[in-house]
């Protein structure tokens, strides 16, 4: 287990907040997630690291996996100028992630909080949500509202948008 995994662990476990661990061989898409046909209980998500045209603002996207994220819509809707994808370099940076492990975990590696995070407001449905322990060789289930209490904690901007 990595650091980077391990200290998810312990902040939900510090947090009080009870979670599911699902391991599983690397996965770099929901799509190859789905394919090993496992029991998980919760909602998969698709998280996706961007940035404004001029590079300086950074948000994550968090969708379910079964939607499109319109970029341009997004842009509109938090009256940002073009989004595009975050290259690797950037991702490393800010969540220190690598690609196939994109993750609002990787928040724990954003000491300045300089990342947004966007929430599709219908995860609000969800009762269990899923996401990558900052590895794509697990997974882990948690309640959408102890989800919450983590991005609270955690402190980075956040907010419900509609895709």
């Amino acid at each position: 287990m990595t650091e980077n995994e391990k200290q998810v662990y312990e902040v939900l476990n510090q947090l009080k907040i009870p979670y599911t661990q699902y391991e599983h061989v690397p996965v770099y898409t929901t799509q190859q997630l789905d394919e090993l046909n496992m029991d998980m209980k919760g909602k998969h998500c698709k998280n996706l690291f961007v940035r404004n045209d001029k590079g300086d603002k950074h948000y994550l996207i968090i969708v379910s996996q079964e939607k499109r994220a319109d970029l341009k819509d997004i842009a509109k809707q938090i009256g940002s100028s073009r989004l595009g994808f975050a290259s690797e370099e950037r991702l490393m940076k800010h969540l220190g992630l690598t690609p196939g492990a994109v993750t609002p975990f990787g928040l724990l590696n954003d000491e300045e909080k300089k990342v947004t995070v966007l929430v599709d407001e219908d995860l609000k449905n969800s009762i269990h949500i899923c996401f990558h322990p900052n590895v794509n060789t697990a997974t882990v289930s948690l309640l959408f509202d102890d989800f919450i209490k983590f991005l609270q904690w955690k402190g980075n901007e956040y907010q419900f948008i509609k895709i």
